[in-house]
């Protein structure tokens, strides 16, 4: 890899398949194509217009398809949602709630006691106009609600760890546990049945640790929210034997996240994609 990089302003311009190229090349310092497991990510992100896949960009619609699907799990409670956050200053709160996107990634607001409007508004400035799908390409994002919501906290004073896992064709295959991330972001993988794979990643390696007691029950879940999906990441949270849903991850890593290439290559194997022509549903809204 060169390090040279396209001026951002010039890429956020490009057309998406180009977009694409420009941001992987950049990345993994190679041409996109259909053999590895972040050749697949960034082959839906340009092509997998599908309903299904789209409703996973909006938070609110990944609940509601978590709790129909899976009544089993616990989904975290939605205190509030809305576009003016002078709305929430009347909201029944608890003493320590999160502040997220509906409509995007990687932005969270962990608060206590009564909201403080001013304050909130300057942490979210921009979060309502985040043109997510401008800058990766990032279809899903195009197709959500532009809302903020406030949602109940989990755990106590640090998140619980997160259990990230990787379902292909219904079944659980990687289980990525994550540590830390509000400060010594760490992460370990194991096998369905915890045994510790060890690869290269840009995250340092967590301390290798006995399963979750409920790891039996979150692998049924996984797979039982996973089965509609020829692949579909599925976070979840072990709270004290319980287990409560986080996320259905349809791009890990946008498709550019660096990768250890065995485990890309072994991985992008397991992905089985549908037929382009299966795909082409939904339209391609905010394009």
């Amino acid at each position: 890899m060169s390090g040279w990089r396209l001026p951002r302003s010039v890429l956020v311009r490009l057309p998406l398949r180009l977009k694409r190229a420009v941001l992987f090349h950049e990345a993994h310092g190679r041409r996109p194509g259909r053999t590895t497991f972040t050749d697949k990510v960034n082959w839906r992100v340009v092509h997998d217009r599908r309903p299904l896949i789209g409703r996973l960009g909006d938070k609110l619609a990944m609940k509601a398809y978590a709790s129909a699907t899976c009544p089993a799990v616990r989904v975290p409670a939605v205190l509030w949602s809305g576009t003016d956050l002078a709305d929430l200053a009347g909201a029944e709160l608890p003493e320590q709630w999160v502040l997220k996107p509906n409509h995007g990634s990687g932005r969270v607001h962990v608060a206590t006691g009564r909201p403080d409007v001013d304050a909130l508004r300057r942490i979210t400035a921009g979060w309502l106009d985040e043109p997510l799908f401008r800058k990766q390409g990032e279809w899903v994002y195009t197709q959500a609600r532009r809302l903020l919501l406030v949602e109940e906290f989990l755990g106590s004073d640090a998140p619980p760890a997160d259990h990230k896992f990787l379902v292909f064709g219904g079944r659980v295959e990687l289980v990525h546990v994550d540590t830390g991330r509000w400060g010594e972001h760490r992460r370990r993988l194991y096998t369905r049945d915890w045994t510790p794979v060890d690869v290269t990643e840009d995250v340092a390696p967590g301390p290798v640790s006995p399963p979750p007691a409920s790891l039996p029950r979150m692998l049924e879940i996984a797979e039982t929210l996973g089965a509609a999906f020829d692949f579909i990441r599925v976070d979840l949270y072990d709270l004290d034997g319980e287990v409560w849903f986080s996320e259905l991850t349809p791009y890990p890593g946008a498709g550019l996240a660096r990768f250890d290439p065995d485990l890309d290559r072994r991985l992008g194997a397991l992905w089985q994609l549908p037929p382009r022509r299966s795909v082409r549903a939904g339209g391609q809204r905010g394009r």
